[in-house]
C-alpha cells in the first residue's frame, strides 16, 4: 500500500511544484524522479508581433536555477541563484567576479534564494529586500525569511530581519513545497511578499474552519521597510493578522501592482489543473483550499471559507488555465516602447509550455479584456490560449522585469536573459 501511494505522489507532487522540476521520493533507496519543464527553443524565440525581436541579452555564468531578478539601474542587474544562495551582479551585460551577497539556504524542492526587490530611500541609500529559506552553518532549514540589505561598495550588507515564516511541513512524509517567493515593492512603498501553504498546511488561512490559526503561510503579506506591520490592514492590528493583504493562496510565483490603478493582480498555480490569475484587493480570499478556478455551483463562498469574521472577501478568478501550464512571473509593462497596444499591459511566464502571454485590461481595469473563445474566462484546451499568446520558446521563465530603458526583460531558469525590443 506505502509502495502504491508514493507511487501516485511521484506523479502528482511534480505538477505541483513549479520551480522545483525534479522531485524524488524515495522508498527502500528507490528513488523515482520525473521532469516537467519547457525548454527553449534552440531555433530561436518566436514573437507574435513582427514588429518586435528577440535579443539575447546576456547567458552564461549564473549557476542555475534562477530565481529573480532585479535591476539597479540601466544595465545593472541582481540575479538571484536559488541553491548557491548568491546573488549575483550583472553590469554592462558581463557577470561580475565576485557575488554581492552568498546566503546559507535551504534548498530542498523549492525552498533557496527566491526573491529580491530594491528601492532607493531619500538619503539615496539602496536598500535591497531578499526572500529566501534561511539555513544555518549545519544546513539546517530555520525559516523563510524576508530581510532588507543595505548596498554599499558593492556589497548586500547590515541585514535587517522583517519576517520570519514557516519553512517546513507540519505534515510527517509531506514535501517541504509550496514555499512561494516573489517579493514587489508597493506604490505604498511598503514591501509586498507571496507565500504559498508550505508543505500542505490545513488551517484557517488556507479556509479549513477547525485548522490552526493563521501563521504566516497562504498569502500576500505587507511590512514596512522597516519591518513594521503596516496601520491599514484589512485583517486588523493583531500579528499575524495584520500582516496579509490577501489569502487562501495555493502558490504563487509572480504578482505585480496595476501601474495605472495601483490594483494588484497574481498568477497562481493549481494543483493538476486549474491555474489563475487574479485580480487581488485588500482583503481578497483566493479560495484555497477549498476550490481552484471557478466556483461550482456546490460551492458557496458565504459558508464555506474562512472570512476573518466577516473582512474577508471571495471572487472568482478573473482567468483560469483549465489544463495547468504552472504560470509563474506576472509583470506589468509600464512603458510605451514596445507600442502603445502593449502599455500598462500583463506579461505572464509558465514552466510547461515556455510561452509568454500578454493580457489586456477592460476599461475598469479590475477584469481582463478577452475575446473568444476566452469570454468565459476559461481556457478550457491548449487551442484556446493562442489569442493570448505573446511569444514560443523561452523553455522556464522565471521572472519578468521592465528595464530603465523601458524594455521588456525575461529571466530564464538557467540564468539566461531575453530583451524584447524593436526590429
Amino acid at each position: 500500500m506505502l509502495r502504491r501511494m508514493i507511487v501516485f505522489a511521484f506523479f502528482i507532487l511534480p505538477l505541483s511544484s513549479t520551480f522545483v522540476l525534479f522531485s524524488t521520493i524515495s522508498e527502500n533507496n528507490i528513488s523515482y524522479a520525473f521532469y516537467i519543464r519547457a525548454l527553449p527553443e534552440s531555433s530561436g524565440q518566436q514573437l507574435v508581433d513582427p514588429s518586435l525581436k528577440v535579443e539575447l541579452f546576456f547567458k552564461d555564468g549564473i549557476k542555475g536555477p534562477a530565481t529573480s531578478m532585479a535591476f539597479l539601474g540601466p544595465d545593472d542587474i541582481l540575479v538571484l541563484e536559488k541553491n548557491t544562495g548568491k546573488v549575483q551582479r550583472i553590469l554592462n551585460g558581463s557577470l561580475q567576479k565576485e557575488p554581492v551577497l552568498q546566503l546559507k539556504v535551504g534548498t530542498e524542492v523549492e525552498m533557496g534564494l527566491l526573491g529580491i526587490a530594491i528601492s532607493k530611500n531619500e538619503q539615496d541609500k539602496t536598500f535591497v529586500f531578499l526572500y529566501y529559506t534561511e539555513a544555518n552553518n549545519s544546513g539546517i532549514v530555520v525559516g523563510n525569511r524576508l530581510y532588507r540589505y543595505e548596498l554599499i561598495d558593492n556589497k548586500l550588507v547590515n541585514p535587517l530581519l522583517l519576517l520570519n515564516l514557516p519553512a517546513t511541513s507540519p505534515i510527517v512524509g509531506h514535501e517541504n513545497n509550496h514555499i512561494g517567493g516573489k517579493v514587489v515593492i508597493g506604490p505604498d512603498s511598503n514591501v509586498y511578499l507571496v507565500i504559498g501553504d508550505v508543505g500542505g498546511r490545513m488551517g484557517n488561512i488556507q479556509n479549513i474552519m477547525r485548522g490552526n490559526a493563521p501563521d504566516g503561510t497562504s498569502g500576500i503579506l505587507r511590512v514596512t521597510q522597516e519591518g513594521k506591520s503596516v496601520d491599514n490592514g484589512p485583517f486588523g492590528r493583531s500579528i499575524p493578522d495584520t500582516l496579509y493583504y490577501a489569502y487562501g493562496i495555493r502558490n504563487s510565483f509572480g504578482f505585480d501592482f496595476d501601474p495605472v490603478t495601483g490594483n494588484l493582480w497574481d498568477s497562481e498555480n493549481g494543483g493538476i489543473d486549474k491555474d489563475e490569475i487574479n485580480y487581488v484587493y485588500p482583503g481578497f480570499n483566493s479560495g484555497w483550499r477549498k476550490m481552484m478556478g471557478m466556483a461550482l455551483s456546490r460551492f458557496d463562498p458565504n459558508v464555506d471559507l474562512f472570512y476573518f469574521d466577516g473582512k474577508g472577501k471571495y471572487s472568482d478568478p478573473e482567468f483560469v488555465w483549465k489544463e495547468t501550464v504552472a504560470p509563474t512571473a506576472l509583470k506589468f509593462l509600464n512603458s510605451s516602447e514596445l507600442g502603445s497596444q502593449y502599455e500598462n499591459t500583463i506579461f505572464v511566464g509558465d514552466v510547461k509550455t515556455g510561452n509568454l502571454y500578454n493580457f489586456k485590461l477592460d476599461s475598469t481595469r479590475e477584469r481582463l479584456l478577452l475575446n473568444p473563445p476566452l469570454e468565459d474566462k476559461v481556457a478550457d484546451t491548449p487551442q484556446e490560449i493562442e489569442g493570448i499568446i505573446f511569444g514560443k520558446g523561452f523553455g522556464v521563465i522565471t521572472d519578468i522585469q521592465v528595464g530603465s530603458d523601458g524594455y521588456l526583460y525575461i529571466l530564464g531558469i538557467d540564468g539566461t536573459i531575453y530583451k524584447i525590443v524593436h526590429v
